[in-house]
């Protein structure tokens, strides 16, 4: 059994991760989707489409980090800018505090991860009334998410897979790893979980869907150290097996001045992509400034002089190519996947021992149902406990 102190660390280190932020100036270009089904989640749902978008355009969905809303991560993103530009929809599902009080996607909770059930069919049914009422492409649906959002797009593509032509899951993490609290402490930190052909077979149950699959990007920092780069790793596992792919990359480029690996299939499409942003800590990528900026720094929006929102869009065909971003220089060495295997730790709290507080607390007997309070507290304070 855990420390009470161990316990309580990895509650703040949850609350972090359910805390992306969210800017205090924010432009908000979305409306609201009214009516979309029985909304079995309880989501609120946004959208934005540009002006006489033609019938048969593309649609994004957009899954936000915890403690930001919808308008937020589309004002550090630029999705329904670039919608704009690129004439495509954009569908932002957004959680509200009756659900969890930091606002996050409950990516961990069995009822709403899987398909028929809970936030996952509430998203489902917005997509639905979106492709209904926007007259939208159904092959050309497309879904990304930060942090407990890009776990979030994990479910969504495990769960619908046949709904989605392609994910991009930004410091995210694998479908099916936790199903409780204390799982997902360790999932964050690469601690445990399924690997290799398991963590695969979790999508194939998901939905009993035989193919074809989607497309999979993945976004993480190699300083993250709020959701270890190891889930990185895992995602890209979790889709190899599904997509019957080789172990190592079969292209490595710098995009950006970031590395990029890509896995092909067969007949030479691109299956898996892995950007790892060096010297990033949690958060989405961004270009703030210069050519091919969009979107605006903020709290977890990290002016990284690469837009991951451009990239993402422009691996889906759904935004206009790059003006010579990517270089190959000779003698790159791919990433290899035991690179990803290292262990963000944790920083010690504040009354670790040798604290004063510390100290104070040796050699007094706690009452059960005053540990029980302590723990209930934490707990709804990172927003995991009604």
């Amino acid at each position: 059994m855990r420390k009470l102190s161990d316990t309580l660390t990895r509650l703040s280190a949850l609350r972090a991760v359910h805390s992306p932020g969210q800017a205090t100036d924010v432009s908000d270009r979305l409306t609201d989707l009214a009516s979309f089904g029985n909304n079995p989640g309880a989501l609120r749902a946004r959208f934005h489409v540009p002006d006489g978008l033609a019938p048969g355009s593309p649609l994004v969905v957009v899954l936000h980090g915890c403690t930001q809303s919808a308008a937020a991560y589309d004002h550090g993103s630029g999705w329904s800018t670039l919608a704009d530009s690129s004439r495509f929809a954009v569908l932002l599902p957004e959680q509200v505090r009756a659900n969890n009080a930091n606002l996050c996607f409950n990516w961990f909770e069995p009822g709403d991860t899987k398909r028929g059930s809970g936030e996952a069919l509430s998203i489902r049914q917005m997509i639905a009334q979106m492709v209904k009422d926007h007259a939208i492409d159904e092959r050309l649906i497309f879904i990304t998410g930060l942090s407990a959002g890009g776990a979030m797009t994990s479910v969504m593509l495990a769960t619908y897979p046949e709904v989605f032509a392609g994910g991009a899951i930004v410091a995210g993490l694998p479908y099916g790893v936790a199903e409780s609290v204390p799982q997902a402490f360790d999932r964050m930190r690469g601690h445990g979980g399924p690997s290799g052909q398991a963590l695969s077979q979790r999508v194939r149950e998901a939905s009993g869907h035989a193919g074809p699959w989607p497309t999979v990007s993945v976004w993480h920092g190699t300083a993250d150290a709020t959701v270890s780069l190891s889930n990185a790793g895992a995602i890209v596992d979790q889709w190899r097996g599904v997509h019957q792919l080789p172990a190592s990359p079969t292209q490595t480029s710098i995009v950006d001045g970031h590395r990029r690996n890509v896995w092909h299939g067969p007949e030479g499409q691109e299956r898996i992509e892995l950007f790892t942003i060096d010297g990033m800590g949690h958060g989405t990528p961004i270009r703030a400034s210069g050519m091919d900026r969009l979107g605006h720094a903020g709290p977890f929006m990290l002016d990284k002089g690469i837009s991951s929102t451009r990239h993402i869009a422009r691996a889906w065909g759904i935004a206009s190519p790059a003006e010579a971003t990517t270089a190959s220089p000779a003698g790159i060495r791919p990433l290899e996947p035991a690179e990803f295997a290292h262990t963000s730790e944790m920083p010690p709290p504040a009354s670790a021992s040798g604290s004063r507080q510390a100290e104070g607390m040796r050699g007094y007997a706690v009452r059960p149902d005053a540990i029980r309070s302590v723990i209930e507290s934490a707990l709804r304070q990172a927003g995991l406990m009604k």
